[in-house]
């Protein structure tokens, strides 16, 4: 399976797995899983076809693991816009958790803190390395660094997915702390 057809359909997973399923007529559970074999007709029945074995190509190779398999369903890891609850259980965080993003969204940020935006929670990576990717995604990367310890022990819940990226409901200003030249 060639990079651009892999891009193809794992943007199409996360379309309908983490936004908007209704748009193919699929019905996630309270969970986010969905049969894989009813995911796959209902995209061939819009008019995008892939087979089992690159649905498991993009799973396997993602680099993010932005999907899990378990059996014969699927579900995106987090990221959602539409409700689901993924079940995952409180976690104590690292000391520092990291977020990337770009220079023009850092005066809200400084004012506001990190918001879920039009996801459920804020997400955190633990460490600077994937920070700095994902921030790079929309322009020249800045990677603010979250006192997660603080956080958590001033009674905020975080959660890690089985991805690895840890959430929370926000990161409020007096946690963040910005690079020297921002």
């Amino acid at each position: 399976m060639d990079d651009r057809r892999t891009v193809k359909v794992s943007k199409f997973l996360s379309k309908h797995l983490r936004h908007q399923p209704e748009r193919v007529g699929l019905a996630l559970d309270e969970a986010g899983w969905i049969e894989i074999d009813t995911l796959i007709a209902a995209a061939a029945a819009h008019g995008f076809h892939f087979t089992r074995d690159e649905l498991d190509h993009v799973v396997a190779d993602n680099d993010k693991r932005r999907f899990a398999v378990e059996g014969t369903r699927i579900r995106a890891s987090q990221g959602h816009s539409v409700e689901v609850d993924l079940g995952l259980p409180p976690a104590t965080p690292p000391p520092y958790l990291y977020h990337g993003t770009v220079a023009r969204h850092l005066d809200a940020i400084r004012t506001e803190g990190l918001r879920p935006m039009n996801r459920h929670d804020v997400h955190l990576s633990p460490e600077r390395e994937t920070a700095t990717r994902v921030g790079a995604r929309r322009g020249r990367p800045v990677v603010l660094s979250v006192d997660a310890a603080a956080m958590h022990r001033e009674g905020h819940v975080f959660h890690v997915s089985a991805n690895g990226v840890w959430l929370t409901k926000a990161v409020p200003p007096r946690y963040l702390r910005f690079p020297a030249r921002h």
